[in-house]
């Protein structure tokens, strides 16, 4: 006989077993190293902006606008797969326990973000309001354990609406009023708090009883969520190993590509125009790429010395050249480049030419950043010192991993 909750366990053990792969290729002692750092870093200075922080400061913004989202963002993994749609939709009215099993799933793999920013938050809320105890701060985050919950089943009921409209309608609604509560709980005006929540179950109740009209379950929207859901996570797992699982995503990108397609028509730049094309019309490396410099610039903004700018920006850097090694093993599955009447030396050297290139205008974007700041050692210290990385780490790292 059919066992929803065995099924569950089964489909839960295959899934922990194939995403803990990757984890230990996205997690190994490069990255690990380069958060810890981070992390280290960042804590440190962290307290010392605390120290100095104005009383006009917008705590409650802030804080009651990051739990409201993070809230909000409540998706049910069903770990679902494409067969399941002929297999198990004649076994709808036994997946009970599944589905059950697959909400405990979602609400405690989310529950790290809650507690890794009660954590971040905490401090600062101390800060801006020292007259308040520990315990007015623990029911907060109490609140927000209960209000993950309520949006999670609301996500859970709206997911049978075929309608994407109604769904978008539905979350943003829930999304509002989410920031609004803990907007005032954080500001202590606990009478329009309790209001506003009175406001949100109105609407919870709501998406309970539109649920309840609802035939059956989408069994499509739910599948196609998931492998959404997956495919991003494959797509974070491609920067650092191979997976065969990954569909890549393809933008056009025309205006972009215009300016940088002048290849010469040779047969050893054949590489040289793949990668370009590849870099900029893919859906995950000119993306990474940018996120990388504008996170990075924040921290040269906002860092106080200059030698940890220059540091930062130095991790920055590597992070940047690490992800764009995979490049190369991009085009592994076309078959049409083994037929190339390219050597495979010209494949490796048109990744490190481009590489180099990417690297040199990283570089020249944090000068351009350390110029507005005004700090000409900053300027000296970021040329000079990522010039030299790039030459140890493309000539020592990188060619011998491609190699």
């Amino acid at each position: 006989m059919f066992n929803a909750h065995d099924f569950f366990m089964k489909r839960f053990a295959a899934h922990l077993k194939e995403t803990s792969r990757y984890l230990r290729y996205i997690f190994n002692g490069h990255i690990a190293f380069a958060m810890l750092f981070f992390v280290s870093a960042s804590a440190y200075y962290y307290q010392q902006w605390l120290a100095d922080l104005p009383e006009t400061f917008p705590t409650a913004v802030i804080v009651g606008g990051v739990f409201g989202l993070l809230v909000s963002y409540s998706p049910v993994r069903t770990l679902l797969k494409e067969p399941d749609l002929v297999f198990l939709i004649a076994a709808e009215n036994r997946m009970g326990p599944y589905f059950r099993d697959s909400l405990v799933y979602s609400f405690v793999i989310q529950l790290y973000l809650l507690l890794l920013a009660g954590a971040i938050f905490g401090p600062l809320y101390f800060a801006s309001y020292p007259e308040r105890g520990t315990d007015i701060y623990l029911l907060t985050l109490f609140v927000l354990l209960v209000f993950k919950c309520w949006n999670l089943l609301a996500n859970w009921w709206m997911l049978k609406i075929q309608e994407p409209g109604l769904r978008r309608i539905d979350l943003w609604v829930r999304t509002l009023l989410n920031i609004e509560v803990f907007y005032f709980i954080v500001r202590g005006e606990m009478l329009i708090a309790g209001i506003t929540t009175l406001l949100f179950i109105f609407v919870f109740l709501y998406d309970l009883s539109v649920s309840r009209k609802q035939a059956g379950i989408a069994w499509e929207l739910l599948v196609e969520k998931d492998r959404n859901r997956m495919q991003a996570f494959y797509r974070i797992a491609n920067m650092f190993t191979d997976v065969p699982h990954l569909k890549n995503r393809i933008k056009s990108r025309h205006w972009i590509v215009s300016l940088v397609n002048k290849v010469p028509f040779k047969n050893k730049y054949t590489y040289d125009y793949l990668y370009r094309i590849t870099f900029i019309r893919s859906g995950d490396y000119l993306g990474m790429y940018i996120r990388l410099i504008l996170i990075g610039g924040l921290f040269v903004f906002y860092v106080p010395t200059v030698l940890m700018k220059v540091i930062f920006a130095l991790l920055f850097l590597y992070m940047s050249l690490f992800q764009m090694m995979t490049l190369y093993q991009h085009h592994r599955t076309i078959m049409w480049l083994d037929l190339y009447p390219v050597d495979l030396d010209e494949r490796k050297r048109s990744l490190i030419k481009l590489m180099y290139q990417l690297a040199f205008i990283h570089v020249i974007v944090f000068a351009l950043f350390f110029l507005v700041l005004g700090q000409l050692m900053g300027i000296l210290a970021i040329l000079a010192g990522g010039t030299l990385f790039n030459l140890l780490f493309i000539n020592g790292y990188v060619k011998k991993k491609i190699a």
